[in-house]
């Protein structure tokens, strides 16, 4: 199975694309960072993906001289991170600089074959008023659903309520660990940036997007390797399901120099057997009792209709990116190389997995120990 990659393509890089210049600040909301994917389809960047595909999900990140004031674990933008924050990746992948105005002005040039628009906040206390400024910029142009990716520390409720006035139709919290000493014991509280990063905040903030947009158009991102057990995050898929929340897969991938720099990233095979197990109960109607535990709280087992589980491995979709869809329906936000890096196999899928793939993806899952173990 081959990975994506990136090669020279016919320069198309603008002026206004690069870092900050000495000129004076660039930072949101005249300028905002793009993952680098997003830069190669709005043509601010040569390159191309190793293995064609149709992609429109364009990602979008809130910069500040001063960066991101939370300092999460595990995170490329934490506060205390070495390096400036102009330098400091995220998700592992390069996000270039781009003049607000160029950006949207590419947006509404290639509007006709963008699935969806999302904007990244930071914990930074002018975050919530830039988020709205871009907003209105993208909205006076260009129709592609758009979602935020909040910052629950900047928030309340009559600020979700002013982002569902502007146009944004989803919203994503980025809560990460599965549970509340996890999360206690990898993100600390933000200095002056806002009301507080804590549990009951994020759950406060899901309460009330859920409430205001409705559901299945609020979704947590779930970190899986954080040091989470498999029945922790099917505890939380499960719960998030019952309220009508979507659950969004992250792989653990660690970022150089971060405080969990040093730790593995999550196994293959339990990655690949957590997106099954997450497909199962978002979309096959499973329980959390259609599932098997040891003592630690590892899956051991799956106790549904084998045939309903081959089915949806054979279908390819459990093990493709977890994102915000496009105005039909159809895949909006692949995150291309969000969990991988380019010479490595696929974490997620950007597309639909092809036959060749499937026969990796079975063997990487070896499903038939866990369904076996169920007969048990």
């Amino acid at each position: 199975m081959s990975a994506p990659t990136t090669s020279p393509a016919a320069p198309t890089v603008p002026v206004a694309l690069g870092r900050p210049s000495g000129n004076g600040s660039q930072e949101s909301p005249t300028w905002v960072r793009v993952s680098g994917a997003s830069a190669i389809a709005l043509r601010l960047r040569s390159g191309r993906f190793g293995r064609s595909f149709a992609f429109g999900g364009i990602n979008l990140l809130l910069t500040y001289d001063d960066g991101c004031r939370s300092d999460c674990a595990y995170c490329g933008l934490a506060r205390t991170r070495p390096g400036t924050y102009d330098e400091k990746s995220f998700i592992r992948v390069e996000w270039p600089l781009v003049a607000t105005d160029e950006l949207v002005a590419r947006m509404a040039a290639h509007e006709e074959r963008l699935t969806r628009l999302c904007i990244s906040m930071v914990t930074h206390p002018r975050a919530f008023r830039d988020t709205v400024t871009i907003t209105e910029a993208i909205r006076s142009s260009v129709r592609t659903p758009l979602s935020v990716l909040v910052a629950p520390p900047t928030l309340n409720r009559r600020k979700l309520e002013r982002l569902a006035d502007l146009g944004v139709d989803m919203i994503g919290v980025g809560l990460d660990a599965v549970t509340e000493d996890l999360f206690r014991s990898l993100r600390t509280e933000v200095p002056a940036g806002g009301a507080g990063l804590s549990w009951d905040k994020y759950w406060s903030v899901v309460s009330d997007a859920r409430d205001l947009f409705g559901p299945w158009k609020v979704n947590c991102h779930l970190l899986v390797g954080l040091g989470e057990r498999d029945r922790d995050l099917l505890e939380l898929i499960t719960a998030l399901h019952d309220q009508q929340v979507l659950s969004y897969l992250f792989c653990f991938n660690p970022e150089p120099d971060s405080r969990l720099g040093e730790r593995e990233k999550t196994p293959l095979r339990r990655w690949r057997r957590i997106q099954l197990a997450r497909f199962l109960v978002q979309e096959r109607g499973f329980r959390l009792q259609d599932f098997g535990f040891d003592d630690e709280g590892g899956l051991r087992a799956i106790l549904g209709p084998p045939e309903v589980v081959r089915d949806a491995i054979r279908s390819g979709e459990p093990f493709m990116t977890n994102g915000c869809p496009g105005e039909q329906g159809e895949p909006g936000c692949t995150r291309p190389y969000g969990s991988y890096r380019p010479s490595e196999p696929f974490r997620d899928f950007p597309f639909l997995p092809n036959g060749e793939d499937l026969a990796v993806l079975e063997a990487e899952l070896a499903v038939e120990e866990l369904l076996e173990r169920g007969r048990r």
